[in-house]
Formats: C-alpha cells, structure tokens, sequence
C-alpha cells in the first residue's frame, strides 16, 4: 500500500524512532509499504518517520542510479550493489569510515530542495532485515550517502540539519514556504 509522504513542518520528522523489538508479520507489511511508498514516490530510500510513524526502520533501494555510483563491501570483499537491492534496515547503526565527502542530497519530505551536504564517504553498517537476522556491511558513494540520511531520519535529524551555513541561507526561502503550507495543512485537520 502507498502510504502518504509527511512534509517539513509535520513533528513526527523531529522525533526519534521508537526500537523494533520483533520482527514479525506487522513489520514485514510495514517494511513493503515503505518500499512501494518509496518507489512510488521515485526516491532512493524512505524511513518510518516521514510515512508518520517514529520507529527504527527504513528502506533503501539505490539501483538504477547511475551517475552517482555506489560501492558495497560484505565480509570485507567487494559485492555487487544491485543484487543487495532493495535493502530493509530494522534498528541500524552506522559508524563512519573513511574522508568526507560533499555531495547532493534531496528528500522525498521537501520536495525540490536540493543542498550539497558533507558526510563520511563510507559507513559501516549493522541492521537487522525483514527476516530478524542481523546483517552487516560497508557502503560507499550513493549507498553510503543514503544509508546517512535515511538512519539520520530515524534520529530525528534532517538533512538541512547537515547543511553548511550558505546551503542553508540559499534554500532557507524554500524550506520556510514548506514549513507554513504544512502548517496550515495540519490547522485544517483540527
């Protein structure tokens, strides 16, 4: 089921994601809406908190993306990126590795605002997937970048958080804008 993408403005994007303490039947359903919501939606990855639920867990799915390539590493040996996709993170934690590198990031909860962001070049990752077994892995490029964003989403953290002063001074007009139309949108629910 497509479920509805939450704007900046809606609370549950400031709030951490409560732990998923099983994985069962209801995770599962809730990890295919994220994916479908996600494709839906044309993103390269989806966490809880922006379909309006604070819990641990996101999806990422970077195949397809060509000009901006991702690297993947399982046991410490290169793999191949696509048949890792589509990628459930129940619980992740990430711990950087690496330079940081800048880059564009966008998000499917502030639709056409673009900033460059600095963040570690690769993470190593640990999660638990939609069959309950914990898995673990190194990313780098877009994967890496991704992963960043979506696990910052699960900590109430949000890209323009991220932003250097000038990013966020240029988009600031936009962001201010998106964050008034939501605020209505929920006025209007009351």
């Amino acid at each position: 089921m497509v479920l509805t993408v939450v704007k900046y403005g809606e609370p549950v994007l400031r709030k951490k994601g409560a732990r998923v303490e099983r994985v069962d039947d209801e995770v599962r359903g809730f990890l295919a809406d994220l994916m479908e919501t996600m494709y839906a939606a044309r993103g390269v990855g989806l966490a809880a908190q922006q379909v309006g639920v604070a819990r641990q867990m996101c999806v990422v799915d970077v195949r397809g993306v060509k000009d901006r390539p991702s690297q993947l590493w399982v046991g410490g040996q290169p793999a191949d990126v696509d048949s890792f996709m589509p990628l459930a993170l129940i619980n992740p934690q990430i711990t950087p590795v690496g330079p940081r590198a800048r880059g564009p990031e966008g998000c499917l909860s502030f639709p056409e605002i673009f900033g460059d962001i600095e963040r570690p070049a690769e993470v190593e990752v640990t999660a638990t997937n939609e069959r309950g077994e914990e898995f673990s892995f190194r990313a780098g490029g877009l994967l890496a970048r991704a992963v960043q964003h979506e696990v910052d989403h699960l900590n109430g953290i949000l890209f323009i958080d991220r932003m250097d002063s000038t990013t966020r001074s240029e988009v600031k007009p936009d962001v201010e804008d998106l964050q008034a139309a939501t605020k209505a949108k929920l006025q209007a629910r009351k």
